[in-house]
This record gives structure tokens, C-alpha cells and sequence, in this order.
């Protein structure tokens, strides 16, 4: 995120709540910047998949748009009007140029969350390189009222499945070490960890720094260093990507 946008989203949660929760949030955000910055990593073979997405139990109201024109304008409303609106809506359209997916989980038909999904690559710069086949899963929340209802695992949960019948490859997804819902939530999801990890950019460079993994260390030394490619595909191994 570019200063210029990290100071528009300080002014207008300052004008919405006002000096003392700013000043809190601000010191939040450099606590969690200095000090827990790590990154839980997430990994999934989408090949891996056998049951199809009607199978999925309780079945959500899922919808996937590709471009804002099918977005409808009650939804996009409420897409921009919890934070800065002008700086979500040129984010959802520049995500949209570069090809990404946005699915919206209703409730009621009410818009309850939504997450992000882009194919063969990421939106900033990543901790390795996707494969052109290879899905990032991004950007996820849930509406304060329908948080604790299992909303955001469901609507991760319904993309994999929807992404496996597509035939792709990998999807990894990532949340920060401090957000310990996120964490628990993506727990409840196919999704298992592969590492943690560290980045910065410098001079247009990203620097990343692997954490050992000892659980996922010892189910490699298991498997013999298997990737998590399926065995007639040729993708990199996850200890390559922590290289």
C-alpha cells in the first residue's frame, strides 16, 4: 500500500471515529508492524479435491464476479462504505484489471463477506512465485454482525471446491501470526500450513525470511520430500519455495 493511500485510510478513520481511536489504532498497527510481522503460510492441492461443490454441507449463496458492471449497486455500497469508498472502489477496480475473481457469501440475501482469488500471480509481491496454474486466495472479511457464525471457513472452504472443478493447480492463502481468528478460521478449511515467513521490499527488491517449521519439516522428512504437485505434474516443490 502506497503512503498516500495508507494516509487517505488514517484521515477517514479519524473523521468516522475520531482522535483517541486513531491514535489507539495507529499504535496497534506499529505494535503489529515491529513486532509481529510474521506471516502464517498456507498451502492446498486443488487436484487433491474429490468431492464436488454441491456436496458441501449447507450449501451458502455464493456468487463470483469478474468485473464490477456485475456487482449490483447495493452491494458494491456496502463493499465501500465500511472504509475510505473512494479508495475501495479504484482497489476493486484495479484488481478486477489485473483478473481477479471477487466471491461474495450472502446471507439471506443479505452480502454477509467476500474474499479474493487471482490466478498465476499476486497482487504485490509474494514470498515465491506462482505457477501459471496456481491460485492466491487474498484480501477476506466477514460484516461485524455475522462474524462467529462460521462465515469466512465456509466461503474459503466453497472457493477451493469451485476452483478444483476449474482443474487448477495450487491455492495458497496467508494471515498475519497476530490475527489469531483468521488463523483458526483457515484451520476449519482444506487449507494446511506450510511455513512462516517475514518480507520487506527494498528498492523495488522483496527480502524474505523463512521461520523453521518443524511440524511441516517432519511431514516432508515423512514423505520422503514429496511436493504437494500431484506426481505426474511438474511444480515446485515446497522446500524450493522457501529457498
Amino acid at each position: 500500500m502506497s503512503i498516500s493511500d495508507s494516509v487517505s485510510r488514517v484521515t477517514d478513520y479519524f473523521k468516522r471515529n475520531g482522535l483517541r481511536p486513531t491514535l489507539r489504532r495507529l499504535g496497534l498497527a506499529a505494535k503489529r508492524s515491529l513486532f509481529s510481522s510474521r506471516m502464517v503460510l498456507f498451502c492446498y492441492d486443488l487436484s487433491a479435491q474429490s468431492r464436488p461443490t454441491s456436496d458441501l454441507p449447507d450449501s451458502p449463496e455464493v456468487e463470483r464476479k469478474k468485473n464490477e458492471t456485475e456487482i449490483s449497486p447495493q452491494d458494491l455500497q456496502e463493499l465501500i462504505s465500511f472504509w475510505n469508498p473512494k479508495l475501495a472502489r479504484r482497489r476493486i477496480k484495479e484488481r478486477f484489471e489485473l483478473g481477479a475473481s471477487l466471491w461474495l457469501i450472502k446471507a439471506d440475501g443479505r452480502l454477509a463477506g467476500y474474499g479474493w482469488s487471482l490466478r498465476g500471480h499476486t497482487v504485490e509481491p509474494h514470498y515465491f512465485p506462482l505457477e501459471p496454474d496456481d491460485v492466491h486466495l487474498f484480501d477476506f472479511y466477514v460484516f461485524p454482525q455475522y462474524r462467529g457464525h462460521g462465515v469466512n471457513p465456509l466461503l474459503v472452504s466453497y472457493i477451493l471446491h469451485s476452483l478444483a472443478v476449474e482443474g487448477l493447480g495450487r491455492a495458497f492463502i496467508e494471515a498475519a501470526e497476530w490475527n489469531r481468528a483468521q488463523l483458526a478460521s483457515l484451520r476449519r478449511t482444506p487449507f494446511r500450513c506450510f511455513g512462516s515467513a517475514r518480507k520487506c521490499t527494498l528498492f523495488q527488491h522483496t527480502i524474505v525470511c523463512w521461520e523453521e517449521n518443524k511440524t511441516v519439516k517432519q511431514k516432508q522428512n515423512d514423505e520422503k520430500n514429496a511436493s504437494f504437485a500431484a506426481p505426474d505434474q511438474k511444480r515446485a516443490p515446497i522446500q524450493d519455495l522457501q529457498a
